[in-house]
Formats: structure tokens, sequence, C-alpha cells
């Protein structure tokens, strides 16, 4: 099914009922429970929890156990990820009963520390564990179970449409398929149109993800892949609104602006409190850093200014310890973009 023909249809899911079809990607160490809040509230139709090591949520790990968390998420997904059937199950049911209404399960991640313990897409290479592991998975929870992986481990072995088979046959509702395989990392471009092998080997709804930067990319993507809607990952770093975007763009043609400069700065300074709230003041500072980087390089941008202007603000407030410093640095620089593009 191809989204531009349905565009105001809902993503099914089991029976969890996802508004549309845009969805932002789990992203280790930057889809935190803040950003996904703003994400939604800027239109996204799900969104996704940070990759969550299951051995180290089952063993209760503080941090991992905050990766997991909801914290005010309207539908609240959790990525796991492991390669142990049994621990992935019981950490599935720690993530159901703390209020998870979907579990994804990660066979794509093509990091080397995910890989080495042979979890990630490391799990395209053993497609008889990786059916244990999604057995174990739907058979220990109530809640949807969906997928995300990648086209294969290389070029040789594009195994995405068989493992996607296997999986709808044991009850998972939904994969995603990055349009790279693992060997790829995320060099060179996306295959959109090698994700269409997997839209027309099973009936449950396929997402596409990878490289979708630019709203007016969608409905290409779309048409390539033959996918049921898209995901998003590093296309909204410094972007909250842009998933929410791409929606608008697949159901009505037209691409909403990015919000005012002084909008962005109120979104950068309200997530800025959030994540010290999140994680705490020195964890907090620390976490920001990456998000403050793009989303100066996102200003930037918006305001027709060279990046060098974002790198200049960047290398001043990166540096900074004190989140009042921070703040103010921030209205700072923000109110140096907006001078910059009226002049």
């Amino acid at each position: 099914m191809i989204l531009s023909a349905f565009p105001n249809t809902p993503l099914p899911i089991g029976p969890v009922p996802v508004p549309n079809r845009v969805v932002l990607a789990p992203m280790a160490g930057i889809t935190d429970a803040p950003l996904r809040r703003m994400a939604l509230r800027y239109g996204a139709g799900l969104v996704v929890s940070e990759m969550v090591a299951s051995d180290a949520l089952a063993r209760g790990h503080e941090e991992t156990v905050l990766r997991a968390e909801g914290d005010g998420v309207a539908i609240h997904a959790v990525q796991l990820a492991g390669n142990e059937p049994a621990s992935m199950a019981y950490a599935a049911q720690i993530a159901e009963g703390a209020g998870a209404a979907i579990i994804d399960i990660n066979m794509g991640c093509p990091a080397k520390r995910v890989t080495t313990g042979l979890a990630g897409s490391a799990l395209l290479r053993d497609l008889d564990l990786a059916t244990r592991i999604v057995e174990a998975v739907v058979g220990a929870v109530k809640v949807p179970v969906t997928l995300k992986t990648r086209l294969g481990w290389d070029d040789t072995a594009t195994v995405a449409p068989e493992l996607a088979r296997r999986a709808e046959a044991i009850g998972v509702q939904l994969v995603t398929i990055h349009g790279r395989t693992r060997c790829q990392f995320y060099t060179g471009q996306a295959d959109w149109g090698a994700i269409r092998a997997i839209s027309e080997a099973v009936a449950i709804p396929v997402l596409a993800n990878g490289d979708l930067v630019e709203a007016d990319d969608a409905p290409a993507m779309l048409a390539a892949s033959g996918a049921a809607g898209v995901m998003i990952g590093r296309g909204a770093q410094g972007r909250p609104w842009f998933p929410g975007q791409v929606a608008t763009r697949l159901a009505t043609g037209r691409v909403p602006s990015d919000p005012g400069l002084a909008e962005q700065r109120e979104v950068l300074l309200e997530l800025y409190d959030g994540w010290l709230a999140h994680y705490g003041r020195e964890l907090g500072i620390r976490c920001a850093r990456k998000h403050i980087g793009w989303a100066l390089a996102a200003a930037a941008q918006s305001a027709g200014r060279e990046p060098e202007r974002a790198r200049f603000w960047r290398q001043r407030l990166l540096t900074l310890g004190e989140p009042a410093q921070v703040v103010a640095g921030l209205r700072d620089a923000y109110d140096d973009l907006a001078w910059r593009h009226a002049a």
C-alpha cells in the first residue's frame, strides 16, 4: 500500500491506533523522552524509545531503565536489543509492565559494540536465532511486537524478505526496513527501491527508513519502496518538527515552513530543561550538547546563514558547564541569527 494514495489513514499496529504513518526512529542516545514528546507535539504519528539492551534492563541498570521509560509519551514504544531469546522475552515483559504499548525488536543496528555481541544486525547472519528471539518476545507479551532491520548483512545476503515472512508468521505486526546492508553502515545512499521486495513479501505494514531528510522526498520514498509509511532518523536531528512536516506533506501536498527562530529557540530551551529534569544536572548537560549543535545548525539553515555561524556559537556554548550560562548563550545565539537574517 502506497501512503500517497491513502494520506489520511492511520497506521495499523495491531490494536494500537497510530494517527499517521510517519514515525520517529529509535536512535541510541538521541530519542529520549523529552525529544519524543516534542516530536509528537509537532505531529509525528509515533515515536520509539532509544535502543534498550535487554540484559541491562533485566538487571535493572539505572540508565537503561531510564531509556525505557515513557515519561508522558502518549503511545509508549520500546525498542529492545539482544541475542538471548529468554532475556529478550523477560525484558519485553518488564517494558510491557512499565507501560509499553508496543515492543520493537532491533535487528538492524550496525554498531560494532552491538554486532560483536551477536545482537542488532548480526542476527541477519543467523535467521534461526533471529526467529527464536521473535517467537520468544511475541509469546511473552500481549502488546503488539514490531521489528526493525536492514536489507541484509552485505550485498551477497539480502535476507530481509525471508526474515520479514518469518516474523509475520509468528505474529509481528509491522516491519521497518533501513535501505542499507549492515556492511554499508551509513555510507552511500539508502536503496529505497530494494525495500519493495519486503513490502511485497508480507501483508503487514512495512515502513521505509533511511536518508529521508527533505519532506518533498517522502512521496518518492514511498513510491520506490511500496511501503505503508516512513520512519525518520537522522533527518530529525535538531528538527523535532520534521516528522510532522513530512506527515503534512503526505496528507496535503504542502510542506509547512520551519518554525520561526523565536519558536525554535523556545523549543530548544524547553528541551534543555527537560533533559536536566530527565537525566539530572550533570548527565543532562552532557546529553544536551549534541542536540544543541544540531539545533544551531538547523537554525542557521532556517535563517539562511552560513554553517560557520552555527559552528561559532556551538564552539562557545558546548564548553559551558553551568545551565544558566548555556540558557543565556542560547538566547544570544538565536538573537544573533535572527538579527543577521533580518539584515
